[in-house]
Order: C-alpha cells, then sequence, then structure tokens
C-alpha cells in the first residue's frame, strides 16, 4: 500500500481547542476527531423545538482578538450580550450571587455565624495564618468556618463527591468571588453586592445553541484547503518513535511533525505504546470527575428569571440548575422553556419526582405536570480532580511529551480548569509551539 503524504500539523480532537489551533495554523494540518461533528462539549441537542447544550456554556470573553475572532463568526445581530442572573437557593431562600456577600435573608443565626467565621478568619490571616493546602481549608481561611459550612462545603461536595475531601485549593484564585471586608457586611444587612465574579455578563447565539460556535469555525476551516478534518475517526495509536498516528477508520499510518493533541491526557498516554511505566503510572493517577444531568423540556415559560441557580442544600437531589431559555429564548418554542439539572448522584436511578419537586421550589418549574419530556446525559469528563497527586503527575507526563515533540492542552489536553475563551486561546498557543517546532526552532 501506498502511504498517505506526511502532514506537518497533526491536531487530535476537534473541540473549541482544537478548533483554535487548526484555525490558527500557518500550513496544512490535519484535524482529526473520533465523533461525527465537531465541538467537544461546547455542543448542542436539539428535539421537538428545543435546544439544550451540555449545561450550561455561556461565552465570557475578556481577550480582545479572541472576542474578535468569535464575533467575526457571526452576522450583526446574531450574538447577545446577556448581563448575568444567577442565585444560590439555600435554607429555604433565594439568594443573589455570590452567597459570601449576600448573606441578607437567610436566618439570623445563620448570618451570625457567618459574619463571626468570617471576622475571625480575617484576624487570624492577620496574624499570618499559614497558606491552606485543601479547598476546605481555603474556604474556613479565607470566607470564615459559618460560609465555609453553609455554602462551599456541602456545595462542592455535591459537585465533586467523594473527592471534595481530596481538594486542593489550586483551581479557584480565578473561579470564586473574593468580596471585600465592605461588601461581605454590606451583603450581610441587605445591601445587595451583584457584578462579582470573572462572569458578570456573557454572549450567547441568538439562534441557541452554543454549537453555533465550533460549528462556524468548521465551516471556515472548510474553506481552507490546507485543512483536512476528519470526523468520525478515532485514534488508535500514536508511535512516539516514527512520528506517526493510525486512525481507526484508515489502513495506513499519518505520519506527521508536530502532533497537537486536545484529547483527554489519560486517554492519550494510553494510545502510546512506547510511554513508560512511570509515565503511564502518573497518567493513572490523574483523576476527574463524571457527571449526570438531565434536559427538560417544560411547555410553560419558567417562573423564575436566572439563568442558573447554585443549590448547596444536601436534600435536594442537584446542585446547580439552568434555565437556558432564559438566557437565549429561541432555545425553547414560544410559551416553552428549557432547563438542565446537574445532580447529585452519578448513578443509580433517578428519583424524578423528587426532582421535579426540588425544581418547584427553587422556582425553576411551576408543576410537575408541565414537563414534556426528559433527557439522561452524561459527561465522562467533567472536571479534573485538583488533589495532591494532581501536580505531580500532570507536569511528569506533560514533560514527557513534549521531549516527544507532542503538545498536549486545552481543558482535557492540558487535564485543567478552564473556560471556552481559555481553550481559545490554547489553541492558539498551539499553533504557534507547532510553527516554531516546523521552523526548527524551540518552542516558546
Amino acid at each position: 500500500m501506498s502511504s498517505p503524504p506526511r502532514t506537518p500539523l497533526v491536531v487530535l480532537g476537534a473541540g473549541l481547542t482544537g478548533l483554535s489551533a487548526a484555525w490558527h495554523a500557518r500550513g496544512p494540518v490535519l484535524l482529526v476527531e473520533r465523533e461525527a461533528r465537531v465541538g467537544g462539549h461546547a455542543r448542542s441537542h436539539r428535539r421537538d423545538g428545543f435546544t439544550f447544550d451540555v449545561t450550561g456554556h455561556w461565552l465570557h470573553l475578556r481577550d480582545p482578538s479572541i472576542k474578535a475572532l468569535v464575533e467575526g463568526l457571526f452576522q450583526p445581530g446574531e450574538l447577545a450580550t446577556v448581563a448575568r442572573r444567577t442565585c444560590i437557593h439555600s435554607h429555604g431562600v433565594q439568594l443573589p450571587y455570590p452567597f459570601q456577600a449576600n448573606l441578607h435573608g437567610l436566618p439570623l443565626e445563620v448570618v451570625q455565624e457567618c459574619l463571626v467565621g468570617y471576622v475571625a478568619a480575617r484576624e487570624q490571616a492577620a496574624r499570618g495564618a499559614p497558606e491552606p493546602q485543601t479547598f476546605v481549608g481555603f474556604a474556613e481561611a479565607r470566607f470564615g468556618a459559618g460560609i465555609a459550612k453553609h455554602f462551599f462545603v456541602p456545595y462542592n461536595r455535591k459537585l465533586w463527591g467523594e473527592h471534595l475531601e481530596r481538594l486542593t485549593a489550586d483551581w479557584v484564585s480565578r473561579y470564586i468571588p473574593i468580596p471585600d471586608t465592605a461588601q461581605v457586611i454590606g451583603g450581610a444587612i441587605g445591601l445587595s453586592q451583584e457584578g462579582l465574579g470573572y462572569n458578570a455578563s456573557f454572549l450567547v447565539p441568538t439562534a441557541g445553541g452554543i454549537d453555533a460556535v465550533p460549528e462556524r469555525m468548521r465551516a471556515g476551516l472548510a474553506r481552507r484547503p490546507e485543512v483536512e478534518l476528519r470526523l468520525g475517526s478515532d485514534i488508535d495509536e500514536v508511535d512516539v518513535v516514527g512520528r506517526r498516528i493510525k486512525l481507526g477508520a484508515e489502513a495506513d499510518w499519518r505520519s506527521y511533525d508536530a502532533l497537537v493533541s486536545t484529547i483527554p491526557l489519560p486517554e492519550l498516554v494510553r494510545r502510546i505504546a512506547a510511554a513508560p511505566a512511570e509515565i503511564r503510572d502518573a497518567a493513572g493517577a490523574l483523576r476527574h470527575v463524571r457527571w449526570r444531568y438531565l434536559d427538560i423540556a417544560v411547555g410553560a415559560p419558567a417562573p423564575c428569571d436566572y439563568h442558573w441557580v447554585y443549590v448547596p442544600e444536601p436534600r435536594l437531589p442537584f446542585f446547580r440548575v439552568g434555565v437556558y431559555s432564559n438566557a437565549a429564548p429561541r432555545m425553547a418554542p414560544a410559551g416553552c422553556s428549557g432547563l438542565y439539572v446537574e445532580l447529585n448522584e452519578r448513578t443509580g436511578p433517578i428519583d424524578l419526582a423528587g426532582v421535579y419537586a426540588g425544581l418547584v421550589e427553587v422556582g425553576a418549574l411551576r408543576a410537575a405536570e408541565d414537563v414534556r419530556f426528559v433527557e439522561v446525559r452524561v459527561v465522562e469528563h467533567a472536571y479534573v480532580v485538583f488533589d495532591a497527586a494532581y501536580a505531580a503527575a500532570r507536569a511528569a507526563v506533560l514533560g514527557w511529551l513534549e521531549g516527544q515533540g507532542i503538545h498536549s492542552c486545552g481543558r482535557y489536553g492540558g487535564w485543567i480548569y478552564n473556560s471556552m475563551e481559555d481553550c481559545l486561546l490554547a489553541g492558539r498557543a498551539a499553533s504557534e509551539w507547532a510553527a516554531a517546532r516546523l521552523a526548527g526552532q524551540e518552542p516558546r
């Protein structure tokens, strides 16, 4: 058999990072995706006029060049800027987000416990307390024992499951709003402290569905003859010695000069037969959280106006609920609404009656009878687990791969916690790495 011609750059995975790497590439590139469509987790499902993303996928864009890229994919009016409406359901009341800056409305004894704990934590910090090593320690040290007890610990126990006790604080600096003392006190006496956090506003495609972003990128790449996109092609093996990959859909190997991978880091190592035992062990030490959630089509408008609500209450069967159609009305038919419900339990039967009762309590559903249909969804790789083994295992795997001429990046390729904008930035950086490598220079 004759072998296919050598491809200077091969990109594994056509999620946002892989699409961005191909988009910014300066020469021929082969983009490989095992699914039948692009987008990774930035995809949408449609049924009976309803559109559901893979839970809440909201575009928070800060980098001017990435904002220009995304806006350039759409015509005027096809993107809308939405001011975030988010809340917390705790102790039977609805609080503005974030909890730590909006305690007013909670039972007075809870407010007192939270404020006393906050003051004690500030006093301890002023005395030079050591840096906390765990996430729970971070929450207690920064916000106090009361706020940790009533929000951060119960909410994150539901989200992370059994991993919470091993979680470090490495991922929190950007994603958890840290109000100052005036904001904490103001929020406790009824002065609403809104607009805090990195995602105070976001962009949505007005036609509905976050998959519009990757699909527009795919269409743009299709107009470039130097880009080859292979959909429905899993990667059987990566030969780091011969610099070639074996696709499940092809008989021959594909040769490359530079390889960018955005597939989950342990999955990449599993496909490299030459990976030494210590690298396989390191990859095996990398943990992730699997999510199960519901897409719910409702034949009535949502009785709430929020985009999503955090639910720390242990008695309720979900930890977060979002209303797609409150952010993008065309994601549901007129007079209807669409919800996503992220469940506490990852396996076993689902108590739909309990879910509906909980949704009525948090204001996302008027009555169970309004539900038209429910789809159960599973995200195998949802969040990366930042435990004690994380940093060393990740560094070992990524370092070894770089030594083999492979740049692994993105949320799962880099095994990190990031946003959609970060993925687009990572893809661009990967294209720069590849250009430097192909030019025979040391990658930056």
